[in-house]
């Protein structure tokens, strides 16, 4: 059977291990879980003590608790991205095996956060890691016992990359020949040429 939530897919297997679990968890507590996995996708801190008081009376494992969330957040994550209503929703987690109460619960905390779920999705996608700065210098090896030809030009790179999407920068060495470098360049410039005449 194919649900909309899924992108018109098969829903995949660990999803429908973990509906039951998710029935195990009173309708109320699964609403308020449900607040802080959407907390977590729109950027915020999610507050595991928090969840882990809420599912005590559901005698949850560890390792159970780590699953809500993770379903929680396939849920409600992937029903935004394809746009699906709320009402739909809740029809096809009920098909799943899911509660009326606890679909219910779960589809009005998604109805309330859609759009901005939505928004931070697409500004999330296709983000890719940026260019902070380079830094660069040449060696030209003049003689070598190891090497019989050695006048060949070393162009050493340091690419200084953040993160698009967690914000943390890293330093990408990397070592070219000088005709290597010279392609790359090229490349730049035309792609620097390209990003001109579409801004």
């Amino acid at each position: 059977m194919r649900f909309r939530f899924c992108g018109d897919l098969d829903c995949p297997d660990w999803v429908l291990a973990e509906i039951s679990t998710l029935a195990k968890i009173s309708s109320v507590k699964l609403k308020l879980i449900c607040a802080q996995v959407l907390r977590d996708l729109l950027g915020g801190s999610m507050e595991y003590e928090k969840i882990l008081k809420l599912t005590l009376d559901a005698k949850l494992e560890s390792g159970d608790v780590k699953a809500t969330i993770a379903v929680l957040g396939f849920i409600l994550s992937s029903a935004a991205k394809h746009g699906v209503d709320s009402e739909s929703l809740s029809s096809e987690l009920q098909q799943l095996g899911l509660p009326k109460e606890h679909a219910s619960g779960l589809c009005r905390s998604y109805e309330e956060k859609q759009s901005s779920l939505q928004d931070s999705l697409r500004a999330a996608s296709l983000r890719l890691s940026r260019l902070g700065s380079v830094c660069w210098r040449v060696d030209y090896t003049l003689s070598s016992s190891e090497l019989q030809e050695v006048h060949e030009p070393l162009v050493h790179l340091t690419f200084t990359v953040r993160d698009g999407q967690h914000g943390s920068t890293a330093a990408v060495p990397m070592a070219v020949s000088a005709d290597k470098f010279r392609v790359l360049l090229a490349e730049l410039k035309q792609a620097q040429a390209l990003m001109n005449t579409l801004s």
